[in-house]
């Protein structure tokens, strides 16, 4: 409620100290919040490292939003050295992440995958989508 200021005053030192418990303890939402919050400067210094960082631990646990994201940064480099088969992966696994209700996220993050894919070489997409599957194996 700090960060949105709904029912309480908007105050980003509150929303980041609140949204840092949480996060340290695991909230996946509270992670990717925060990733949010350093991806874009709000209430903290812009800084894309600590972003992925924050995208990463909602996105290794199935937050399909951060994996989205995440892919997309590998993708462009931002945050991270660039990676075409990492962004592959992780757009894949958003993809498959998503429910079915939030058919809208699903559809555009897998065309964001198939546009990238045709960057990739055949082995790239085959390694990729084998690193999608090890993955959602170790993480059913």
């Amino acid at each position: 409620m700090y960060l949105s200021g709904k029912g309480v005053t908007q105050h980003f030192a509150e929303a980041l100290k609140y949204l840092r418990l949480a996060a340290d303890q695991g909230l996946a939402v509270a992670q990717a919040t925060l990733g949010s919050m350093y991806s874009t400067g709000e209430g903290v210094p812009l800084d894309e490292t600590k972003a992925v960082k924050w995208y990463l631990l909602a996105a290794e646990q199935g937050h399909a939003l951060a994996q989205s994201i995440l892919g997309l940064s590998y993708a462009s480099g931002q945050g991270v050295s660039q990676d075409i088969v990492q962004a592959h992966m992780w757009l894949n696994l958003a993809a498959s992440s998503f429910s079915a209700a939030d058919k809208e996220n699903r559809t555009e993050v897998a065309q964001s995958r198939d546009r990238l894919a045709k960057l990739m070489t055949p082995a790239e997409i085959t390694e990729a989508q084998k690193l999608a599957r090890e993955w959602a194996e170790q993480h059913q």
